[in-house]
């Protein structure tokens, strides 16, 4: 359960996903929830009942990150904020344009840096809280086309580390959380049953995560039973990374 007060937990790229898995745990074990998406206007979403407000943002729009650090800064009640937003561009490192760097560190790193800033002073000047990075095995390991990503996800892990000892003083505790692969709808349209089928067998575990597995460790280090584990990046792969 979450701390009777504050009870606002903030997820962004909740619209889909780890994201949309992690807002409605976080909705059943009963915070008021408020998701961003760069469209919040679509039917599905208008009609979610896990989401209790929608703020649209594109994090690729620097005008637009600094409204809404400014919206974080006043938000009311804030007792856990979750950095899930992220875009992936694979490539090979050759072929990485300016154009490919910017827009992946403006979404998956610049991004999270300051939201997460704004979250952090916001708890600290009312008690305290707790902030989440949605990392990736990525940034423990790597493969052939993940530079950009790889270079994101731990620059993310590393930022998790340092902001866990800045802000521990003034109780606000910052994890990471790194799922490896995990069984969302971008992951069936992205690879056949074929590739899902002989993935798994490279997996300990011998399947995929669910979304809702990811969300639960989520929910469990922004609730009150997390009251000293701080700047962990907590990986969930099925022990992939250990093979």
């Amino acid at each position: 359960m979450p701390p009777k007060t504050p009870s606002v937990a903030l997820i962004t790229g909740a619209s889909r996903g780890i994201g949309a898995a992690i807002a409605a745990e976080m909705h059943a074990r009963g915070w008021c929830v408020i998701g961003t998406a760069t469209n919040s206007k679509r039917p599905e979403l208008q009609s979610c009942p896990f989401v209790d407000e929608w703020w649209d943002v594109n994090f690729e729009n620097s005008s637009e990150l600094e409204d809404f650090n400014r919206r974080v800064l006043e938000l009311a009640q804030l007792g856990a904020f979750v950095n899930n937003a992220g875009i992936n561009i694979i490539k090979p490192q050759q072929d990485v344009t300016s154009e490919d760097y910017a827009r992946i560190e403006n979404v998956n790193l610049k991004a999270a840096y300051f939201a997460s800033r704004a979250a952090a002073m916001n708890m600290a000047a009312n008690g305290g809280g707790k902030i989440v990075n949605i990392a990736s095995i990525w940034s423990v390991i790597s493969k052939e086309w993940r530079s950009l990503y790889s270079t994101m996800k731990t620059g993310l892990v590393g930022m998790t580390r340092a902001m866990a000892v800045e802000w521990a003083p003034q109780g606000v505790l910052v994890n990471a959380v790194s799922p490896g692969f995990t069984m969302t709808d971008l992951t069936r349209d992205s690879l056949s049953e074929e590739q899902r089928r002989e993935m798994e067998t490279r997996i300990p575990i011998g399947r995929f995560a669910e979304p809702a597995e990811i969300a639960k460790t989520v929910a469990f280090l922004c609730g009150q039973d997390n009251t000293y584990l701080t700047g962990q990046n907590i990986v969930i792969d099925g022990g992939f990374t250990n093979v």
